[in-house]
């Protein structure tokens, strides 16, 4: 197979950790063509199919230059790719939009596409959890700065969050004293500006917000609770939270398996669901990870099974 990846400048991959990286080197451990793009390379032209500048590389094995061009086609048909993976890094701004429609133009002309980029538009990463609404915290969404007032006047302890955010940034809390409700709430909406999500703070943070995996629609195993560290209420990684691998909870089965099933028919091949105690708290679909950190702490071979769901799902599109 060749299989292209649509991801953030090679250059800046840590591979240590990265799960693109993962992702290409069990490809090419199968054998399979491993090509990479970013989305400014995608290019669509009247009477012509997209394109792309795509690389064609191998990678080494070694730590520091740890792949090689083999060779670039500045004119590359995406509908020419066995399978094509979107893995390009949030934050879904208005370029990341742009690039699924160009994907979506690609898959009308024969491309397949992993996650569907349709399906990429429909599941924004912190809004798509309000349809699976019996396994949430109690949750708001709004501009309104007196409704935020109100719910934390019910709940008192909350944590607000900007709906365009990622690895933590933007995240408040605020306690039941409420100092600084005001001052948070008009910085995230931007004085009713701006939407924002309120939840019921979930003291089981403190056990990690757990990051649960499915592939193909079936749940991994495993899931990397990421853990707060030094007085921290954010346990992503991003902001300095420990990752801890460990067997998924019933619970937390229970979530992804009721999801997976839903998320993967709606052409989602991968996805991972943020767990905080029993409560789901997002679904991440642009470039779910921890796929490294699950497979060096229990030796689960996450990016196989990745590998596994793509050749099958390339397969049968």
């Amino acid at each position: 197979m060749h299989i292209l990846f649509v991801a953030d400048p090679l250059s800046s991959f840590k591979i240590y950790k990265d799960t693109t990286f993962a992702m290409m080197r069990e490809a090419q451990r199968r054998g399979h063509q491993v090509l990479a793009c970013e989305p400014q390379d995608i290019v669509w032209q009247s009477g012509q199919q997209v394109s792309a500048r795509v690389q064609l590389v191998r990678l080494t094995g070694d730590a520091e230059h740890w792949f090689d061009v083999q060779s670039v086609d500045a004119h590359y048909a995406l509908k020419s790719a066995d399978a094509i993976v979107m893995r390009k890094d949030p934050p879904f701004d208005s370029e990341y939009f742009y690039a699924t429609h160009l994907l979506e133009q690609a898959e009308r002309e024969g491309a397949k596409v992993f996650n569907k980029p349709a399906a990429l538009r429909d599941h924004p990463e912190k809004l798509a959890i309000l349809e699976f609404e019996q396994f949430i915290s109690p949750t708001l969404v709004t501009r309104s700065a007196d409704a935020i007032r109100a719910f934390h006047a019910q709940h008192r302890d909350i944590i607000l969050k900007p709906l365009d955010g990622m690895g933590g940034m933007g995240i408040f809390r605020v306690k039941d004293d409420g100092l600084n409700l005001g001052a948070i709430t008009e910085t995230l909406n931007r004085d009713g500006a701006q939407t924002v999500m309120v939840q019921k703070f979930i003291p089981a943070i403190d056990k990690g917000d757990k990051r649960v995996l499915v592939i193909g629609g079936k749940v991994v195993p495993y899931c990397l609770a990421r853990i707060p560290q030094g007085g921290e209420v954010r346990g992503n990684l991003a902001a300095g939270g420990k990752g801890v691998a460990q067997a998924i909870s019933a619970r937390d089965q229970e979530i992804a398996e009721a999801l997976g099933p839903i998320l993967f028919k709606r052409g989602l091949l991968l996805v991972g669901l943020d767990v905080i105690g029993d409560c789901l708290t997002e679904v991440n679909v642009t470039s779910p990870t921890c796929f490294q950190e699950i497979f060096d702490q229990t030796g689960f071979d996450v990016a196989a099974m990745f590998i596994d769901a793509l050749e099958q799902a390339a397969r049968s599109v």
